[in-house]
C-alpha cells in the first residue's frame, strides 16, 4: 500500500503532526524557515502608535492666541511696521568674524529667519498666523502655529540655542548701507510644552538717519509635532511680560487643539 511520502517522513520525527498540516495545505518549509501562511492582520495593518497625526488647519486655527491673552494695549496689527524691512533685512559684516566663518552664516541665518519669520523652518503640516500691534511699546507680535515634526523641531531649537554663543555681538548693515550692533541673549520662557527656547536680540544703529535700537524677543515652544513661534517688540523696546503671556497662553491652546479639545478661553 503507498503512501504518500510527506506522511511516511512524519511517522519517523516527532514532528509529526507539523508535517501532516504542510502536506495537507500544500504548505512549505524549508531551512530558510519560510511559511505560506499569512502574517496576522493585527501585525501588518496596526498603525504605529508613536506617531501622531499631522497637525491640521483647523487645529493651527484654534491654537492661535487673541488679543485678549495679551495685556489690553494690544489690538489686531494694522500691518508690518517700517523697522521689519529696514532692520531686519541687514547682512551680516563678514569680515568682523576673522576667525570662524561658520558663525557669521549662523548670523545671516539669524536675521534672515527674524525677517522671514521661519526660524523653525518649512512647516510639514498646517499652518496659522496672526499679529497684534502694541499701543505702549509702538511694538508688534507676530505669531504662528505650525506642523514641523519633533525632531525637526527639536534640531531647530538646539540651533537657537547655541545663538547666544556664536552671535553675542556682530556687526551687520542694513539695506541702506547703516551699521547695526547686533547683540544676541538667551531669554528664560514659562515651563510649558515638551521643549522651548528664548531669545532677545537688540539692533543699535541708525533708522533712516536717525539713531535707533530695535529690541526683539524672539520665543519657540514645541507641543508634540508642532510648535508655536513669535516675535514680539520695536523701536521703544519688547515687553517681556508679553513674551511670556503669549508662551503660556500660546501652549495650552495648541495643547488643547492637538487633542481635539476646544481651547480655554482667553483671559479678558
Amino acid at each position: 500500500m503507498n503512501r504518500p511520502s510527506c506522511l511516511l517522513a512524519s511517522a519517523l520525527t516527532a514532528g509529526m503532526l507539523l508535517s501532516t498540516a504542510a502536506c495537507s495545505t500544500g504548505g512549505v518549509s524549508g531551512a530558510s524557515g519560510r511559511s505560506d501562511v499569512p502574517a496576522s492582520p493585527m501585525a501588518k495593518d496596526s498603525p504605529t502608535a508613536s506617531t501622531p497625526p499631522m497637525l491640521t488647519a483647523a487645529q493651527a486655527q484654534a491654537a492661535l492666541i487673541t488679543n485678549a491673552d495679551l495685556e489690553s494695549q494690544w489690538i489686531g496689527t494694522e500691518g508690518t511696521a517700517t523697522w521689519h524691512d529696514g532692520l531686519l533685512k541687514s547682512k551680516v559684516d563678514a569680515e568682523a568674524f576673522v576667525t570662524d566663518k561658520q558663525n557669521a552664516a549662523d548670523c545671516q541665518k539669524l536675521l534672515d529667519g527674524l525677517y522671514a519669520e521661519d526660524l523653525l523652518g518649512d512647516p510639514k503640516g498646517a499652518q496659522a498666523l496672526t499679529g497684534f500691534d502694541d499701543s505702549d511699546y509702538d511694538g508688534q507680535m507676530h505669531y504662528q502655529v505650525a506642523g514641523y515634526g519633533q525632531a525637526e523641531v527639536d534640531a531647530k531649537l538646539a540651533w537657537v540655542k547655541t545663538l547666544p554663543g556664536k552671535c553675542d555681538r556682530f556687526t551687520a548693515v542694513d539695506n541702506k548701507g547703516g551699521q547695526q550692533t547686533v547683540q544676541v541673549v538667551s531669554s528664560s520662557l514659562p515651563d510649558v510644552g515638551d521643549a522651548r527656547e528664548g531669545l532677545r536680540i537688540t539692533m543699535s544703529g541708525e533708522l533712516d538717519g536717525d539713531s535707533s535700537t530695535l529690541t526683539l524677543d524672539f520665543a519657540a515652544v514645541r507641543v508634540g509635532d508642532s510648535a508655536l513661534s513669535l516675535t514680539n517688540g520695536g523701536l521703544d523696546g519688547a515687553d517681556k511680560d508679553s513674551t511670556r503671556q503669549a508662551v503660556q497662553a500660546g501652549a495650552a491652546r495648541l495643547k488643547d487643539a492637538l487633542a481635539g479639545m476646544t481651547p480655554p478661553p482667553a483671559q479678558g
